[in-house]
């Protein structure tokens, strides 16, 4: 893989089955085991056999959501195996859900695979790319057992879009990108709503009451209980959680009962529930012989939303943009294998390297997958070597409101400004177009919601499209350098241009009235035939002559915007 880099620029053991005598089934069993000794010698050799991989995936969980991040929120399980691993600090993910999964999935950005513009809408004829190589596929390739529980958010319209169809042995749990905790129904507007739990390829019927993480947990638990631990396994375990609506079981509640911000106190409450989890599923590991030889990668998949009580202080902005907040993650590896623990990394990692990482610490052939924009991190992140990324393409996405304000003039004829884009390499960031909201919102602590909130985040300087940061002495984006540092920012916009150059039409279809619930029998669930043909090639053209005769531009211009902003939180 070729490394791009600009020039200048710094750039277990197995133990006897005691399933019989723990109730996985009770909802939130919490284990009281003693942690075992991390510093034990033996887990430091090599592996007779490949590891098992535990990758466990949060939605909307904010870089301050975390308490070794300084958070008011207690996330006591979550701290202990952060900090008896490696915590990396300089990680970078997505600003909304569907892009973060296909990249984590494909190893690839979003350029490459067509999803550089916004989610994959439960009504939209849309998928993940079939021809795709996905992580788990590699993984099976290799003797995995893989098993995934939890949100999808990769697309469903027929079967081969599925995730059983894309590596999965067995999957559990919900298809769109936003579901009820308990009923497990999903709306798409008003009308528009279903049931969305599933089984393999089936609905999963009649398993409504049940809280979702709750439901999740105890369902990788199983699997844990009744695999055999000389077999690798993988499981995805990806929560809806602390996604809204903001709902969790009552009792988690009261210990944020003096929390002002009602929504923040019932999200909080939502992360105490993950963290429960997390400590079942690392119990669990233990008790049935998966831990010594297991590697645990926990990770979020874009930054949280403040007004749904999420906080991403003290970085700037928030889920869907593409400044700190919406696409530096939480994120920390722990595992007996590491060879140097206890540590924070500063390495620059991206969400794709888990790819290359995992495959290869599977032992799986990783040659053959041409085009990876992943690097295998695992050097980095056990050893404390160099990483070998030097730079991130966080997206650039042509279908997003053109900035008005920008263009070719600005951009040195090198680039178009007015394009939404933003990429890092070494220690700066470049920024173009419409970034998304750029404030920086401290920890909530008023009462009243939504109301004056939506005051507290200033728009951006509007006659602005591109922004420049030293993003590593100025983490907070506070201090923009696009004026002083021409030089820096021609190079940047020449690295954009030349990842354009690679990229692929988006992929962004009309929705499908035959995906509606009602159609389908009350749920959620593919509706078009697999024989039915993919037309992707022309739907950003056919967009972008569209947009130059029709007569309603501008009112269909100003609904979208207007949608992009209100999805932005429902999303």
């Amino acid at each position: 893989m070729a490394v791009y880099a600009l020039t200048g620029f710094s750039v277990v053991s197995l133990l006897s089955f005691g399933y019989l005598s723990w109730d996985w089934t009770k909802p939130n069993q919490v284990e009281n085991e003693p942690v075992l000794d991390v510093k034990d010698t033996e887990s430091r050799l090599t592996p007779r056999q490949p590891p098992h991989i535990i990758f466990i995936l949060t939605d909307d969980q904010g870089f301050h959501d975390i308490g070794y991040h300084g958070s008011d929120i207690r996330t006591p399980a979550l701290d202990k195996l952060a900090a008896e691993g490696v915590k990396l600090e300089n990680y970078y993910i997505q600003p909304i859900c569907t892009p973060s999964r296909s990249q984590l999935i494909t190893g690839r950005y979003q350029i490459h695979t067509g999803l550089q513009h916004s989610i994959i809408r439960p009504r939209q004829p849309n998928c993940l790319p079939l021809d795709q190589v996905t992580l788990p596929q590699k993984l099976q390739e290799a003797g995995y057992a893989t098993h995934m529980v939890g949100k999808w958010h990769l697309g469903f319209y027929k079967k081969e879009c599925l995730p059983t169809r894309r590596g999965f042995d067995t999957y559990f749990g919900s298809l769109t990108g936003s579901v009820d905790y308990y009923t497990y129904d999903s709306c798409d507007g008003p009308g528009l709503c279903g049931y969305d739990l599933h089984e393999g390829e089936t609905v999963a019927w009649g398993r409504g009451g049940k809280y979702s993480t709750h439901l999740y947990t105890q369902r990788v638990r199983r699997i844990l209980a009744t695999h055999d631990p000389r077999q690798p396994i993988f499981i995805f375990l990806s929560f809806q959680a602390v996604h809204t609506p903001l709902q969790s079981p009552k009792e988690y509640i009261y210990q944020y009962r003096d929390m002002g911000n009602v929504a923040r106190r019932k999200y909080a409450a939502m992360v105490s529930v993950v963290d429960e989890a997390v400590r079942n599923v690392t119990y669990a590991l233990r008790k049935y012989g998966y831990y010594q030889n297991s590697v645990i990668i926990f990770s979020t998949d874009n930054g949280g939303q403040p007004f749904s009580g999420g906080s991403n202080w003290p970085l700037r902005g928030r889920k869907g943009t593409y400044w700190e907040g919406g696409i530096r993650g939480v994120g920390f590896v722990h595992s007996p294998l590491l060879r140097h623990r206890r540590r924070v990394s500063r390495a620059l990692v991206h969400i794709t390297d888990w790819y290359p990482t995992l495959v290869g610490l599977a032992g799986g052939n990783i040659t053959e997958s041409e085009g990876l924009d992943g690097y295998n991190m695992w050097p980095t992140i056990s050893e404390g070597k160099d990483s070998p990324r030097l730079e991130i393409l966080h997206n650039i996405d042509p279908l997003y409101n053109h900035a008005k304000h920008g263009s070719w003039q600005e951009g040195f004829q090198i680039w178009n400004t007015a394009v939404q884009a933003s990429i890092r390499a070494g220690d700066w960031k470049l920024l173009t177009g419409d970034p998304g909201y750029g404030d920086w919102i401290p920890p909530q602590t008023l009462a009243s919601f939504p109301g004056s909130w939506w005051n507290l985040e200033r728009h951006t300087d509007i006659r602005k499209s591109v922004w420049l940061f030293n993003i590593t002495g100025d983490p907070y984006e506070r201090y923009d350098l696009a004026s002083q540092r021409p030089d820096v920012v021609k190079e940047m916009l020449a690295r954009l241009a030349y990842y354009n150059r690679t990229a692929i039409p988006v992929r962004y279809p009309a929705e499908d009235p035959r995906a509606n619930p009602e159609l389908n029998g009350g749920a959620w669930g593919p509706w078009a035939g697999d024989d039915e043909e993919e037309n992707w090639g022309d739907v950003y053209h056919k967009k972008s002559k569209i947009k130059k005769k029709c007569k309603l531009c501008k009112p269909r211009s100003f609904f979208r915007k207007l949608n992009t902003r209100i999805m932005s939180n429902r999303i």
